[in-house]
């Protein structure tokens, strides 16, 4: 004290004035910074601190990784879908079907952006195959149907002159899928006879088949695999002509295929046939035509994302430990700041930095090693299902979405820091004023 300057003197006001608002800020940060990297008295303390951090990296690692393999089936599953599923596909709001030649409609068909469109018929029907009647989903198409579908893609042929046929002069045929394939036994089911209920008419018990139509289809010799069971187990495709008059559903459509010009945004596309529309019809993207499914998949990914955010918790708690020692193994430097006229506030800010620099290299480290794993994996699928030859690729795909990296970096900082701060502050003013 008798070697402190007099603060009354003059011309050391302004000095003190310029060093408190230089040293306001960078000091904490440069004291913490140096407490963080220094070898301490005990070294425990350093052990801990590096445990910290390694254990936010892991955890920031595992849910970095999770997340993209939540992306990964999403757009594996997604990208099954294109095979069958048109980009756009409108549907009639009211009721089951409409107007093939609605005016509404046609606008949509011929809007600038579309490159190609198809006619469908769906509803659901019987087969008779060797007298065991078969529940199926008959999907009727006209010849533009390959132009907004990858169908041919995904057809198989069982002959040598089999090939993706809908109709050929006066001859209908059926696609099956390959559960339909498996039920029939044989890929060339030659002649099958369809059933489907007359519109408006009671069944008659004595006779039921009177009350339905009956049309004869014939086997192509190809089928279809989507590997999707909404498609794969009971789909059957054919040509409009035939679906209109098994469902007696003459000049009618349950909905219109739609294929863009390259190079169209979807979403803008979509927003503008949807306003073209006028809330007679809806238009959906492939997403929206299998909602429930990818709104399932987006569930486990939320309740993935929660459930790894507990972790992330856990790990921060020993932010908390490793601090705590480290505010008691300083004890001695606080009293100092403290009798060198540092603010209480100063001291609480040094041990905050210390908790937010560990939570931040943690973070870091973290996504860094999530985003070379996932690069591993993407490279060289280093997690397999398995060698049973029943899964559609080998290994778990991973698709890294920067939406999730920053979600991932947000979270896992913003736990840290909010749970470090009510601790520290709380042992540094406890321990000073027990002093």
């Amino acid at each position: 004290k008798a070697c402190s300057p007099p603060v009354s003197s003059p011309l050391l006001l302004p000095l003190l004035d310029i060093l408190k608002r230089k040293f306001s800020v960078s000091l904490p940060f440069f004291i913490s910074r140096r407490y963080l990297f220094s070898k301490k008295s005990h070294n425990a303390i350093n052990i801990i601190s590096a445990i910290s951090a390694f254990g936010v990296a892991f955890a920031t690692m595992a849910l970095l990784c999770t997340l993209s393999v939540f992306n990964g089936f999403r757009e594996l599953i997604g990208g099954l879908y294109t095979h069958f599923d048109p980009e756009l596909e409108v549907r009639p709001v009211a009721g089951k079907f409409c107007n093939a030649q609605d005016e509404v409609l046609n606008r949509l068909r011929h809007h600038n952006c579309v490159q190609a469109f198809s006619d469908c018929l769906e509803e659901q029907a019987m087969v008779l195959f060797v007298g065991r009647p078969v529940i199926i989903n008959v999907k009727g198409v006209d010849d533009h149907f390959a132009e907004v579908s990858n169908i041919e893609s995904i057809t198989t042929t069982g002959t040598a002159n089999g090939r993706f046929l809908t109709h050929a002069a006066d001859v209908e045929y059926g696609v099956p899928s390959i559960g339909l394939t498996q039920q029939f036994g044989a890929i060339n089911y030659g002649s099958m006879p369809i059933c489907a209920p007359r519109g408006g008419e009671r069944i008659n018990l004595t006779n039921p088949m009177e009350s339905f139509n009956v049309m004869d289809i014939q086997s192509p010799g190809v089928f279809f695999q989507v590997h999707q069971r909404t498609y794969d187990d009971n789909y059957l495709i054919t040509s409009i002509r035939f679906a209109r008059e098994l469902f007696e559903q003459p000049d009618r459509v349950s909905s219109v295929a739609l294929a863009l010009k390259p190079g169209t945004d979807i979403g803008r596309a979509k927003a503008e046939l949807q306003d073209l529309a006028q809330g007679r019809f809806t238009v959906r993207d492939r997403y929206e035509q299998h909602a429930d499914t990818f709104r399932i998949m987006q569930i486990e990914k939320s309740m993935a994302y929660l459930f790894l955010t507990f972790i992330v918790l856990v790990a921060s708690f020993n932010i908390i430990g490793s601090v705590a020692m480290l505010i008691i193994d300083k004890r001695d430097d606080i009293e100092t700041l403290r009798h060198l006229g540092a603010p209480q506030r100063t001291i609480v800010r040094i041990f905050l930095h210390e908790s937010r620099m560990i939570t931040a290299i943690g973070a870091v480290a973290g996504i860094l090693l999530g985003l070379l794993l996932c690069w591993l994996q993407m490279e060289f699928g280093l997690l397999r299902f398995g060698n049973s030859g029943n899964f559609i690729v080998d290994a778990y795909p991973v698709s890294v979405s920067w939406v999730d990296v920053v979600l991932v970096l947000a979270t896992v900082l913003t736990i840290g820091f909010t749970t470090a701060w009510y601790p520290v502050r709380y042992l540094t003013r406890k321990l000073i004023a027990t002093e």
